[in-house]
C-alpha cells in the first residue's frame, strides 16, 4: 500500500534530501510543510507559520499521514527561547494531527544532544564515542523539550517513534544555516579568487582529533529504514556515514577539489566569520563574473555555524552500533560527502 510521507520542514537541508529520497523509491505520497514551496516534482507543499498553532492546524485541515518526519527547527537568541519556540513546532503539528492514524514519528535532532545547546557548546566533555544510552546533560536543550513533546504524543495516540541525531550535515542545499558543504565551497572559492591561503579556520583539537560528518542523503535513508522496520520503533540512534578521519587528512583533499594548496595550519583558530567579514562585495562581483545564480553570501554560506562545529576543543564522534545490529549497515566515504555536494553546487551555477 501507499504510504503518505508528511515532511515538517520539507525545503531544509533534510527534509529536501528526504523527499527526493522517498519519491525515487515509490510507495509514498509526499507531503511538505513549510512555510515557502518545495521546488522537489511530486511535493504537494501545505504553506503554514510552523511556530503559529492555528496556521498548522488550518494547513494540515485534509491530512492524513501515516509517517511523519520532523527536520524544522527556528534558532532564537536564547536556549530558553528555543526550547518555547522549537518544542511548540513539534507540539503544534502532534496536536493538529491528533487522531489521524499516524503510525510513525520520526524526529531529527543531532549532536548537540551530547555537546549541549549554543549557549554552552561543546562545555563539557562527554566520553566518546556518544552512544545513544547516554545520559542528556543538565540544563536547557531544546532537542530534549523536541523529544519530549513525540514521546507525550506517542503515549496519547499510540505511533511508533524514532529519533536520529546526525554529526554535521554534509550535503545539497542552498539557505540552510547548517550546511558546512556550501560554506567550505564558498570560502575556497574566495580564496581562490582572491589568492588568499586556505587556512583551515578551526581549533588545534579539531585539526588533530578523530570526528565524523553525515551525508544528508545517508541520513534520508536511516529515517526511511527507522520508520519501516519494526526493530527499529521507539528507540534512539546516531547517525554517520561510518568514516572516522581527521581534518588534518581531509583538509588538503577539499583544497585539491578546488585546485588550491593547503595552507600550513597555524596552530591557533582564524574563524571563518573574522576572515569572511566584509567579503560580501567580492562574493557580488563573483557572482557577476562567473553568472552564478543571484544568491547573496550569507544565504549561500553560514560562516556561524561552521566556526562552531570546526572551533570545538573536544574531540567528537559517534558510535552507530544501535543501528548495525539491527540491519542498517549503508556506509558513505567522507571525501565523496563533500565532492559530490561541490559538484552539484557548481552545476546548478551555487558557486564557480
Amino acid at each position: 500500500m501507499t504510504k503518505h510521507a508528511l515532511i515538517v520542514g520539507a525545503t531544509g537541508i533534510t527534509g529536501s534530501n528526504l523527499a527526493e529520497n522517498l519519491l525515487a523509491e515509490g510507495g509514498w505520497t509526499v507531503s511538505g510543510l513549510s512555510r515557502s514551496q518545495s521546488l522537489i516534482a511530486g511535493v504537494k507543499t501545505l504553506s503554514c507559520d510552523l511556530v503559529d498553532g492555528n496556521s498548522v492546524r488550518a494547513a494540515l485541515t485534509d491530512a492524513r499521514p501515516s509517517h511523519v518526519f520532523i527536520t524544522a527547527w527556528s534558532r532564537q537568541e536564547t536556549e530558553t527561547r528555543n526550547c518555547e519556540v522549537n518544542g511548540a513546532i513539534v507540539r503544534n503539528v502532534l496536536d493538529a494531527l491528533r487522531g489521524r492514524g499516524v503510525e510513525h514519528v520520526a524526529l531529527t535532532t543531532g549532536t548537540k544532544h551530547y555537546l549541549g545547546p549554543f549557549e554552552s557548546y561543546a562545555k563539557t566533555q562527554p566520553e566518546t564515542p556518544f552512544r545513544e544510552e547516554q545520559e542528556r546533560l543538565p540544563g536547557e536543550n531544546f532537542y530534549y523539550v523536541q523529544e519530549d513533546e513525540v514521546f507525550a504524543a506517542a503515549a496519547r495516540e499510540g505511533f511508533t517513534w524514532s529519533i536520529h541525531r546526525p554529526h554535521t550535515l554534509i550535503g545539497y542545499a542552498v539557505g540552510n544555516a547548517m550546511n558546512m558543504a556550501a560554506t567550505l565551497a564558498v570560502y575556497a572559492s574566495i580564496c581562490r579568487e582572491t589568492r588568499r591561503p586556505f587556512v583551515f579556520p578551526g581549533s588545534p583539537e579539531q585539526w588533530q582529533a578523530a570526528t565524523d560528518v553525515t551525508d544528508v542523503r545517508l541520513l534520508a535513508k536511516h529515517l526511511k529504514w527507522a520508520a519501516t522496520t519494526k526493530a527499529a520503533a521507539n528507540l534512539a540512534f546516531n547517525v554517520v556515514n561510518g568514516e572516522v578521519f581527521r581534518w588534518k587528512w581531509l583538509w588538503p583533499r577539499i583544497a585539491n577539489y578546488f585546485g588550491l594548496e593547503a595552507a600550513v595550519y597555524p596552530g591557533a583558530p582564524t574563524p571563518l566569520e573574522e576572515q569572511m567579514a566584509g567579503a560580501e562585495p567580492i562574493w557580488n562581483e563573483m557572482v557577476k563574473k562567473f553568472d552564478l545564480q543571484p544568491n547573496a553570501l550569507s544565504r549561500v554560506a553560514s560562516f556561524w555555524h561552521s566556526d562552531a562545529d570546526l572551533g570545538r576543543q573536544i574531540e567528537t564522534f559517534n558510535d552507530m552500533g544501535r543501528s548495525r545490529k539491527l540491519g542498517f549497515l549503508d556506509y558513505q566515504d567522507t571525501t565523496s560527502s563533500f565532492i559530490d555536494a561541490f559538484e552539484r553546487l557548481r552545476a546548478d551555477r551555487i558557486i564557480p
